[in-house]
């Protein structure tokens, strides 16, 4: 692992703005995050991304150090939980992301919008966070989906893009298109988007469903230094009281 940069990491007067979500939802926009978001984004470059092995993501992978995790975990505390209604984290993992993929080699629950985790413990909110690294608006923002589908329907949709083969998926569901998802279809409604910005952190509840803007899934790369590079972190928080 190579050097990291010098500390302190996130700029502690940064713009802050919240874009509401239907449902009652809100999305926390924090711009100008990092005082030297380049920095990063070469320390990145120089480390090695490998695959993910436990989760559909699609591209490579790079766990972040462990100072960097705690002060994402500062940030979150600061700008964000209590916007999203948590008040204490219980746990968070924070890695590097590339979107990498080309998109006839993505798997069927990768054409579909995701949540992150969804928990049956109403006390329990997973958050989750991203931090472009990238210049390229062709790249893409996050975009949030309302499901048209509901109960045994939507569980059914769910499972068997998890586990059909591309053919038999698309056989049974020939609604979906093959691919990088790029706004609402039979199944799903696009109800807001956030556009990147270089140096802009997002952040929501990862129980919604979402899913990245790949608008140019040619110009994706494997280098960190011209692809979709992200910083993604996610976070068990415990609910606060409801005011």
């Amino acid at each position: 692992m190579n050097m990291l940069p010098a500390a302190p990491w996130f700029n502690p007067t940064p713009r802050l703005q919240t874009v509401e979500l239907p449902d009652g939802g809100v999305c926390v926009v924090i711009d100008d995050v990092l005082h030297e978001p380049e920095v990063w984004a070469e320390w990145a470059a120089n480390e090695p991304f490998t695959a993910p092995r436990s989760y559909p993501y699609p591209g490579l992978v790079l766990e972040a150090p462990s100072a960097l995790k705690h002060a994402v975990l500062d940030c979150f505390a600061q700008r964000a939980r209590a916007l999203l209604g948590a008040r204490r984290t219980l746990d968070a993992s924070v890695r590097f992301s590339l979107i990498s993929t080309p998109p006839e080699e993505l798997t069927p629950v990768q054409w579909l919008c995701h949540r992150d985790r969804v928990s049956t413990d109403a006390q329990v909110l997973f958050a989750a966070s991203v931090l472009y690294l990238f210049r390229n608006p062709a790249l893409g923002g996050t975009s949030f989906y309302r499901p048209l589908l509901a109960g045994r329907e939507l569980d059914r949709l769910l499972i068997d893009s998890q586990t059909l083969d591309a053919q038999t998926f698309s056989q049974r569901r020939p609604q979906v298109r093959p691919g990088y998802m790029d706004g609402s279809n039979a199944f799903f409604e696009r109800v807001a988007s956030i556009p990147a910005a270089w140096n802009r952190m997002i952040i929501y509840d990862g129980g919604l469903f979402h899913s990245a803007d790949v608008e140019s899934p040619a110009q994706l790369s494997r280098d960190p230094r011209l692809g979709r590079l992200t910083l993604n972190a996610f976070f068990t928080c415990r609910r606060g009281a409801p005011r």
